[in-house]
């Protein structure tokens, strides 16, 4: 049986769904079965980041109603021996949909991948709700900026209530200049507002910018400093879930 982790954030454009396709990409290299599935309805963007935009038929809301298959949604990623994902919907709709279709959903697929990651919609609410399901641990994209560690702390305080006990936060778009001159939380402040602990801290780099607006994720370029620290993140987050 494999492992589900949400992917998610308080608020936008913190690099939730660059980091889901890049753990992605990195659970696939070390030869893992992998599924990313994009819960953001309406705002997708994972199949943008991976460069498979074109080859999306069928996505996740139409496997939770009915309409198609599992197999049919999933569009692999020919760059990898087992990487698929299952696009979100393009659009909003009104399909009944609960939190246990999401269930049964993620037990299927824990079933057929080693690793199932669900990328969720930024905030709180039924969105959440939804992508967090299912989900055996969570991560919380944030930057070092007080609104987005703000809302970070409430989307914490929302997979509590939900029950999900394996949670942890990484600190994205970091810039080291700003933060040593006070211009930005520092990591003591950050640690003090939020109660889970920071599992990575990735710096600002117009190479994730530019590989991310490529379709290609940042990772697959072996040996960069990027890559191997991307990797320890990974690493952590991994051992998190296993000794819970």
């Amino acid at each position: 049986m494999g492992r589900s982790i949400v992917i998610t954030s308080g608020k936008g454009g913190t690099g939730k769904s660059m980091f889901a396709a890049n753990i992605g990409a990195l659970l696939a290299m070390r030869g893992n079965r992998v599924v990313l599935v994009d819960t953001d309805m309406g705002l997708r963007n994972l199949d943008l980041y991976l460069g498979l935009e074109n080859r999306v038929v069928y996505n996740t809301m139409d496997v939770l109603s009915g309409v198609c298959r599992i197999q049919q949604a999933l569009v692999k990623d020919k760059r990898f021996k087992c990487l698929y994902l299952m696009a979100a919907a393009p659009s909003k709709d009104d399909r009944d949909i609960t939190p246990l279709h999401m269930v049964v959903l993620v037990e299927k697929l824990k079933e057929m991948f080693d690793y199932v990651i669900i990328d969720s919609a930024a905030g709180i609410g039924d969105e959440l709700v939804l992508a967090a399901a299912g989900a055996d641990q969570a991560v919380i994209i944030t930057e070092a900026e007080n609104a987005s560690i703000r809302d970070a702390d409430s989307v914490d305080r929302e997979l509590t209530k939900m029950g999900i006990t394996k949670r942890c936060c990484v600190l994205n778009k970091v810039n080291a200049e700003l933060m040593a001159v006070g211009a930005v939380p520092s990591l003591a402040d950050i640690s003090r507002e939020l109660r889970i602990k920071i599992n990575g801290i990735i710096q600002y780099d117009n190479n994730v910018f530019i590989a991310t607006n490529k379709g290609v994720p940042i990772v697959l370029k072996v040996g960069t400093y990027i890559e191997k620290n991307f990797s320890k993140i990974l690493d952590r987050i991994l051992a998190d879930g296993e000794n819970g």
